[in-house]
């Protein structure tokens, strides 16, 4: 009891400050960089909104949550697309709700799977290998704003650029050390090896070698076979949410450049990592409109507008919507069941027949 009352505390406590966060998103952002803005600007921000540009952004959403079954189906085999938008659209609330709810969303995914008649090794190995291809595509996103603010001349001086450089290139590296050995057995070897050297290094008692081969051997199947399907999907994911940020800063006047979005879409992505609060809402907004501002110059005013909607369209249309897809999933399982219950023995035999 004690644990479950300090969890339902946690998150109360976790979404009450993501409340407070965007309540006060304006006096933050002042704070921040000095410059006022209220709520009424905000509004009239989005009065200029048409309802063309909403349902473009509406289709977006839809759409990204459509590439993103493709890594569950991939990550499964014999899940179907219309399983895995509910499965992704279920989980998402959960994790959007609760403080550490991707844990929370696991469990979800693994009872609605386990419904669906999979086993339990297929539905572990499903959670490791998308929550490995989210990770490292998590990684990849940093690097990836970076690189498109240096093509396009956007560093502040050549040793920025250097800087720049260097830390794309490494984190691109690191990536690409880490897939290759995922699917090959000698880069794995070597990799283990390193983990290991690393680990005597800092002085942790740990066989990083070990955990590190296990998880391997627990996902080398799905890896070997569906990466390219993995990751196809990832990055139509990732490309759906990009559009969806452009579209927000063009319908809000915040247009700040195709490099510029890339990195803002990059670092919004980056602070839904933050555990303060559920996906890191209200953390995510004061960042976006912090770099819109301070670093691209765009007016207070539509930044914080379209970091807003974007936080709409990637957080919290996403809890009604799973909301739904769990009730939907609980009650035809629930009518299943009856239907179950209520066949003949006779019906039955003749079936299994």
């Amino acid at each position: 009891m004690k644990n479950k009352w300090l969890q339902i505390t946690l998150s109360v406590l976790s979404l009450g400050l993501a409340v407070l966060l965007v309540v006060y998103l304006p006096q933050i952002v002042r704070t921040l960089t000095g410059k006022p803005v209220s709520w009424a600007e905000i509004g009239r921000v989005f009065g200029t909104l048409s309802g063309g540009e909403i349902a473009l952004m509406a289709a977006l959403w839809l759409l990204s949550l459509l590439a993103y079954t493709f890594v569950l189906t991939n990550s499964l085999p014999g899940l179907n697309n219309l399983q895995g938008l509910t499965l992704n659209a279920a989980g998402s609330a959960v994790s959007n709700l609760l403080p550490f709810g991707g844990a929370v969303g696991v469990a979800v995914s693994f009872a609605m799977t386990r419904g669906w008649g999979f086993a339990n090794r297929s539905i572990v190995v499903m959670a490791l290998v998308s929550g490995i291809w989210n990770t490292l595509f998590r990684f990849i996103l940093p690097a990836v704003g970076i690189v498109a603010l240096l093509i396009a001349g956007k560093a502040a001086t050549p040793q920025i650029a250097g800087a720049g450089w260097t830390g794309a290139i490494s984190i691109l590296v690191l990536c690409t050390i880490v897939a290759v050995a995922l699917y090959w057995d000698r880069a794995a070897t070597v990799l283990g090896r390193a983990l290991d050297g690393i680990a005597r290094l800092l002085r942790l008692k740990i066989h990083a070698s070990e955990a590190f081969h296990k998880l391997r051997a627990d996902t080398a199947g799905v890896v070997r076979s569906r990466w390219p399907g993995l990751s196809l999907g990832m990055v139509f994911f990732l490309g759906f949410q990009w559009s969806i940020m452009a579209v927000c800063l063009h319908a809000t006047g915040a247009w700040p450049g195709l490099a510029q979005s890339i990195a803002v879409f990059a670092l919004s992505r980056v602070l839904t990592s933050v555990l303060l609060t559920p996906s890191g809402a209200g953390i995510m907004e004061g960042g976006v409109v912090l770099l819109l501002t301070e670093g691209f110059g765009v007016g207070v005013a539509p930044a914080t507008a379209s970091a807003l909607l974007f936080g709409f369209w990637t957080y919290t249309i996403e809890i009604p919507f799973g909301g739904l897809a769990l009730g939907a999933w609980a009650l035809l399982r629930r009518r299943n069941g009856r239907n179950a219950d209520a066949e003949p023995p006779s019906a039955i035999s003749k079936a299994t027949r």
